[in-house]
């Protein structure tokens, strides 16, 4: 009987896990923010808001990233296609300049990929 309490225990706690890093509600479809002079990114409780930057291709920009979380995976953001991070200080403003770029869909994430985000430029 012990086992069978173990094994369901187990169960529930992988799927909670499974919820809470890759289904749960931080994942669902988030905030869209068109760019504007100075565009402001909260890093906190695990979520990048917005996390979806829409931006006109071509020109280029600041994004103004404030890192209000402590977890250490919160440090540094990552645009990996365009080859840009930035180390992200605690409770204040880093800047991140992102060059005139193509226009598509650039993700941005933290070094673990727990936090994520879409940087959309547009034509």
């Amino acid at each position: 009987m012990e086992v069978f309490w173990v094994n369901v225990i187990g169960l529930l706690l992988i799927a909670w896990i499974i919820w809470w890093f890759w289904l749960g509600p931080k994942h669902k479809a988030g905030k869209e923010v068109a760019g504007g002079e100075k565009l402001h990114i909260l890093v906190k409780d695990g979520v990048y808001e917005p996390d979806r930057i829409r931006m006109p291709a071509g020109r280029p920009a600041t994004l103004h990233f404030c890192r209000e979380d402590p977890n250490p995976c919160s440090e540094w953001v990552l645009f990996p296609d365009l080859e840009i991070s930035a180390e992200l200080a605690l409770h204040q403003e880093t800047l991140v300049e992102i060059p005139a770029s193509a226009p598509g869909e650039y993700p941005f994430t933290c070094q673990m990929q727990m936090y994520r985000g879409v940087l959309v430029l547009e034509p």
